[in-house]
């Protein structure tokens, strides 16, 4: 029998980016064989990580409409012509027996192209408000994977599973010992550990609110491990101490979660999926610096199950402390993660590729 062949295209973002690679590994368990091509957006994140994850990467000339006025916004029709017409070449001589897009404006004109030419499709939806991309592309495409309740209000109904985020398999394990994580980052075992995570490249809000507030925490009798981002390291990184352990990037997340007993961090859609199978309560600050504003949609749809608290970014200075020494409580902080253990869906990537193998 020949070997499957399977198209998969999102990126832009690591949030698309990162479950597509997820997706990919399941896929290549399975069907060792098989033959697995990426479509991303030339310039973008995927370009240089896709191949170092060991897969071949095709880019595409497209770029996503600007809210404000820009040049790039003039050219945008001639770049998704171009893409089209790429698009059209690299399905008729890849010929995948099905294409995959996980969000992000790459993965528009492939899986656009792949439904005319009557290929199975499916897209991947990680965010609890659906980017535009997805919201267009729902249309055609024949199933459509999510990972929260309440999303047949952008979609189709008859074509939602509800899958949960593609996550590291050593997440959702989540079998470390939290006493060897925590001699893992220095840290010792008689006091609560605060994470801050503000993704790779660092937010810079929350870094400042956590520089003015250090001497709050050590009050509290916290110890922090501070992962103020690569692009704010040299600026923060003066604020180190016994009980601040301040980092740039943290590679072993499954250590840091497994250290963590209370969690400051942004609301992208794989971090809250990460958050609910490590089960670690935390306040989330949502960046307002997303397209459709997606994670405050994120951070409210676990909110509303109590399984997290969440500050607008605008309140901080008004709010944190009082928010803040709720999860101080650890009976606070125990039913947070209660909470949170009911919406892991740890078993989400191996739900995605069933579907996949379904549409093959």
């Amino acid at each position: 029998m020949k070997p499957y062949k399977l198209i998969i295209s999102g990126g832009g973002t690591g949030g698309h980016l990162y479950p597509a690679l997820a997706i990919a590994d399941e896929f290549k368990f399975r069907h060792a064989n098989a033959e697995i091509l990426f479509v991303g957006a030339l310039g973008r994140i995927e370009m240089d990580k896709v191949p170092k994850a060991g897969y071949r990467i095709i880019g595409l000339w497209v770029d996503g409409i600007q809210r404000s006025f820009s040049f790039r916004n003039l050219i945008f029709p001639l770049k998704l012509v171009l893409s089209l017409l790429k698009s059209i070449l690299v399905l008729l001589k890849f010929r995948p027996d099905v294409v995959v897009g996980t969000g992000g404006f790459a993965s528009g004109p492939i899986l656009f192209m792949a439904g005319l030419f009557k290929i199975p499709t499916l897209i991947q939806e990680q965010n609890s408000y659906p980017g535009i991309t997805n919201k267009l592309l729902s249309k055609k495409v024949m199933t459509i994977a999510v990972a929260y309740h309440g999303l047949e209000r952008f979609f189709p109904k008859d074509k939602l599973n509800l899958t949960g985020n593609p996550i590291r398999k050593s997440i959702a394990n989540g079998k470390l010992n939290p006493t060897d994580a925590k001699a893992f980052f220095e840290q010792t075992t008689d006091k609560p550990t605060l994470v801050v995570l503000g993704g790779s490249l660092g937010a810079m809000r929350i870094n400042q609110l956590i520089a003015a507030n250090l001497d709050t925490f050590k009050k509290q009798g916290l110890q922090l491990i501070w992962q103020c981002g690569s692009l704010y390291f040299k600026q923060f990184k003066k604020h180190q101490s016994n009980s601040v352990k301040v980092i740039p990037f943290v590679t072993e997340m499954d250590q840091l979660y497994s250290a963590a007993d209370i969690i400051i961090s942004r609301s992208g859609a794989a971090t809250l999926s990460e958050l609910c199978c490590a089960a670690r309560p935390a306040l989330l600050v949502p960046s307002p610096n997303v397209t459709e504003d997606h994670q405050y949609h994120n951070a409210r749809a676990l909110a509303d199950r109590g399984a997290a608290l969440v500050i607008a970014e605008k309140n901080l200075d008004q709010d944190f402390k009082k928010v803040f020494s709720q999860l101080l409580d650890p009976n606070k902080r125990q039913q947070i993660a209660e909470n949170l253990k009911k919406l892991a869906q740890p078993q989400a990537t191996s739900k995605i590729v069933n579907l996949i193998e379904e549409l093959i």
